[in-house]
């Protein structure tokens, strides 16, 4: 006799047989999304639709326009791709980084644009054909094997860090793979991407984005970021660093602290090239504008930057657009009644930009301090520049071109600033920049400001929302991008962050973010900070900077 279940599915109550699978449920409720269901969610744990509803509770589902039904639409898609390249041409596909809302996947094979014509066309066939996505538990030894046999060394290599008996492969027609998250269960839902044609061995892979409500973007080329990356790949390249295995081999052959001393050295010469720049321009550049995305290191690379250049005898003066935000009182709102201090309109953009041009005049400024506790300005210390002065200002905003309009583009150099994370796990699964940047801030957050990770995440979608809105857009502003990421730090944070991780309980909404971050950071063995130098950025999170 087949047991029933009683469940609650979008707030309504229902019955069901034990051996009702999650599909079968989504369908019932498919007519109340814009988009095909992707994955369940039953209490805080996701479901992928294969699986079987064996215990009560509260069950809802996602399409690709929530954070984690959008990852499991790309890593389906990325699944897709490869599976449709190697049926095309016979090769295989690295997953590089994002760029502009997509990911630029290097391939093996010489590429043009008619052969990307025929990847696209192939994959909508494929899609159109309803092929399953298989998911498989194998031994261990079984899929090192497979992938020995495929000639995929960053797979091999991961899974010799990856001490359980049994791993969980994916399979599409003949292809095995191995993802961080749960599938799509058929190529029938993967109908929305695009891929642009970017080099002879790279294109860009498009998908729906959830800040445009599930539309894919018209893809932008950003020169400066994509070469900054480049940088990064021919400098880990040399170092023999492409992927966590390897960067695990270096840590167990115990020669990371070479690594070390090497990544802090280029990041610092990068940074003194930078004020080599600006000092070779003094005479018209007045103003350094810093931005850049939560966690990036501003504090570190503003006070390292100012060190360079008073080495070369400017006098940097620093800045936060902080002090500028209006008053409580006149402070914008959200939808939902909370102050919102991401937007520009919080700013007192009237004072900031009147203060900057005339302190650029030779005049004398009162300069204002926030007070948050009372959600006012404070007027105390009183600024003139000298001859050898330069403004430093960091803030969110210092890309933006509505600022200082009063001022000319010449007398202003601005800098973006992001840890734009090259090392990923293996060819077929990324680390994003913004995984990098939530484990630097849930470290930081703990340890400088009593915050626990919960209200780290909790905080984490209003900090992405305000970035997407007020930083990224104006990538391209800037005169120089500079990349915050060093090549070993997963293996220290991971010291720091995974104990915290471990304390999201089950009944959290947060739980299954933290088991898929622990899940990432298995990857990686651990790294002791003791050979990190005092100035370097990553002491701006983990503690013991020289710049207090």
């Amino acid at each position: 006799m087949i047991e029933t279940i009683k469940i609650k599915v979008m707030g309504e109550e229902k019955e069901v047989y034990s051996n009702t699978t999650f599909l079968e449920l989504s369908k019932m409720y498919q007519n109340k999304f814009a988009f095909p269901i992707l994955v369940a969610k039953q209490g805080n744990q996701y479901k992928e639709l294969r699986e079987k509803v064996t215990s009560e509770g509260n069950i809802s589902f996602c399409d690709f326009c929530t954070k984690e039904g959008n990852e499991i639409y790309v890593n389906g898609l990325v699944f897709l791709a490869i599976y449709a390249f190697h049926d095309l041409f016979g090769g295989n596909l690295k997953v590089r980084h994002s760029i502009d809302k997509g990911l630029y996947i290097e391939t093996d094979t010489k590429m043009d644009k008619e052969k990307i014509e025929l990847l696209k066309n192939h994959m909508k066939d494929l899609v159109s054909m309803d092929l399953a996505i298989d998911k498989i538990n194998v031994e261990r030894k079984d899929a090192i094997k497979y992938f020995e046999s495929v000639g995929d060394k960053s797979k091999v290599g991961i899974m010799k860090y990856n001490t359980n008996t049994y791993v969980t492969l994916y399979k599409l027609g003949k292809m095995y793979d191995f993802f961080f998250s749960e599938m799509p269960i058929s190529t029938k839902v993967l109908s929305y991407f695009d891929i642009e044609y970017l080099n002879d061995y790279g294109f860009v892979l498009l998908y729906p984005n959830i800040y445009l409500e599930g539309r894919i973007k018209k893809y932008t080329h950003h020169e400066q970021v994509f070469e900054v990356f480049k940088q990064y790949h021919s400098w880990a390249k040399l170092m023999h660093i492409d992927n966590a295995y390897s960067l695990n081999e270096v840590v167990s052959s115990g020669n990371i602290s070479n690594i070390i001393r090497m990544d802090e050295t280029l990041q610092s010469n990068r940074l003194l090239e930078v004020a080599k720049e600006i000092y070779s321009q003094r005479d018209r550049i007045k103003i350094v504008l810093i931005a850049g995305p939560s966690s990036s290191g501003k504090t570190t690379t503003c006070n390292k930057l100012s060190m360079y250049l008073r080495s070369f005898g400017l006098n940097p003066r620093p800045i936060s657009m902080d002090n500028y935000f209006k008053e409580r009182v006149d402070s914008p709102k959200d939808e939902n009644g909370n102050y919102n201090f991401e937007g520009l309109d919080a700013m007192d953009l009237e004072l900031f930009d009147g203060q900057m041009k005339d302190l650029l005049d030779g005049k004398e400024v009162v300069m204002p301090i926030f007070n948050f506790l009372i959600g006012q300005k404070e007027y105390r210390d009183k600024v003139q520049l000298g001859e050898n002065d330069i403004l430093i200002i960091e803030g969110i905003h210092g890309l933006n071109p509505t600022i200082l309009t009063s001022i000319p583009k010449e007398n202003k150099y601005k800098i973006y600033l992001s840890p734009l994370t090259g090392l990923n796990l293996d060819n077929h699964n990324r680390v994003s920049t913004t995984d990098n940047r939530l484990l630097r801030r849930m470290v930081r957050d703990n340890k400088t400001r009593g915050k626990s990770v919960i209200t780290t995440l909790e905080e984490w979608s209003k900090v992405r929302k305000g970035e997407e809105e007020n930083i990224f857009p104006y990538q391209d502003e800037a005169e120089c991008v500079f990349n915050s990421a060093l090549i070993y730090e997963l293996g220290v944070l991971k010291t720091y962050v995974e104990p915290l991780l471990y304390s999201v309980d089950t009944e959290s909404p947060y739980y299954s973010e933290a088991r898929r971050l622990i899940n990432m950071l298995k990857m990686f063995l651990p790294i002791p900070s003791e050979d990190i130098p005092q100035d370097s950025l990553l002491r701006e999170f983990i503690g013991g900077s020289c710049f207090k």
